[in-house]
């Protein structure tokens, strides 16, 4: 790991209170703001730079609830949407949930048949289950979310993925994923943890499940139903499906977050059960102008970073692109050296080679 230097990330009481700070699951830098988000609200945080050409801090923050962009499909508008991938292109912000089942946690206090029985709990959260698109715009010199706006004489409207084409509906016939929806993320059950969007292309990465050490990712292509501005549709791929798989070698790894550079895909990848690493950022060349599913092997895909983890904490879960030859990495469960004593987190910049 090649760590040229750290950026200091401050938010504010609402998001301290609720340990947002602590479970940063995706990031990504647009102009002189970062987005983020973390895997226990439905919100989504925007901070600003101290100093946009050579930020040292991002604080100011203000969070931005998706509840009043677009309707979620779970009864309470609040509850966790497990945020998992952040991508900013043209005039929009796009946000996936992990889509993935959780079990229950054996804790310190739970012994013998109780803690059996809590190991047994699997559930699933509605909310989880979204792919949003938000319209953004400049107000008062910031990037910011907005529920419509009117380019050029079109308008456009926050829009979500709509249930005829709900991703766990889909993937309940596939040959390879299927087997997998009824397991939990952690448990290498289909678990959605990276986003990144080429023109009309969007993929989501994952980080389960993996099969005989392939990684996948999906490749859709939404486009807005036009009798329902604020639903998102699928377009069909020339073999009828509406989405395309792309398996990857990443070493036994899953995805855990992606960020396209130029042509390329820059894949931050981890284990997919719960264990502290490898953790390593992988180049996938010519991602965006793949025509067919790809295998994507030796020659297609190559290891450009080696990051450091610790044990149980500093599990590298956001990667956003600094420039042209930098990437930010943001930690879940950060090591207490991250947490600094005024408030703050400590996110690293790494250069690529």
């Amino acid at each position: 790991m090649t760590l040229e230097h750290t950026v200091r990330l401050r938010f504010g009481d609402t998001s301290r209170s609720a340990a947002t700070h602590t479970n940063l699951s995706a990031v990504r830098l647009d102009g002189s703001v970062l987005w983020i988000a973390g895997d226990e609200t439905a919100t989504l945080e925007r901070l600003v730079a101290d100093d946009p050409s050579q930020p040292t801090e991002f604080g100011d923050e203000r969070s931005f609830r998706l509840a009043d962009f677009v309707g979620l499909p779970g009864v309470d508008a609040d509850e966790e949407a497990d945020v998992e991938g952040l991508a900013r292109t043209g005039q929009f912000l796009w946000a996936v949930g992990s889509h993935s089942l959780r079990r229950k946690q054996i804790k310190e206090r739970h012994e013998g048949s109780r803690a059996l029985r809590r190991l047994s709990r699997v559930e699933g959260q509605d909310n989880r289950q979204i792919l949003v698109r938000l319209p953004v715009v400049d107000v008062d010199g910031l990037p910011t979310p907005v529920r419509e706006v009117t380019v050029d004489g079109v308008r456009h409207r926050a829009a979500a993925l709509g249930k005829r084409d709900a991703l766990r509906t889909l993937l309940r016939r596939d040959e390879h994923l299927a087997p997998f929806l009824d397991i939990p993320g952690k448990d290498n059950g289909l678990d959605i943890e990276g986003i990144a969007v080429r023109g009309d292309r969007v993929y989501l990465g994952l980080r389960g499940p993996v099969l005989r050490g392939w990684a996948f990712v999906l490749e859709l292509r939404p486009y807005v139903d036009p009798d329902e501005p604020d639903r998102l549709r699928l377009t069909p791929f020339e073999d009828g499906r509406l989405y395309r798989k792309h398996v990857l070698d990443l070493d036994g790894l899953g995805v855990r977050d992606m960020c396209p550079h130029g042509d390329d895909l820059l894949i931050l990848a981890g284990p997919t059960m719960d264990l502290d690493g490898p953790v390593r950022v992988y180049r996938w060349h010519g991602a965006a102008v793949a025509e067919e599913p790809i295998i994507v092997r030796a020659g297609l895909i190559s290891r450009v970073l080696e990051l450091t983890y610790g044990e149980g904490d500093d599990h590298a879960e956001g990667l956003t692109l600094v420039g042209d030859d930098r990437v930010l990495v943001v930690y879940d469960s950060p090591a207490p050296v991250r947490l600094t004593t005024d408030g703050a987190v400590i996110a690293d910049v790494l250069k690529l080679p």
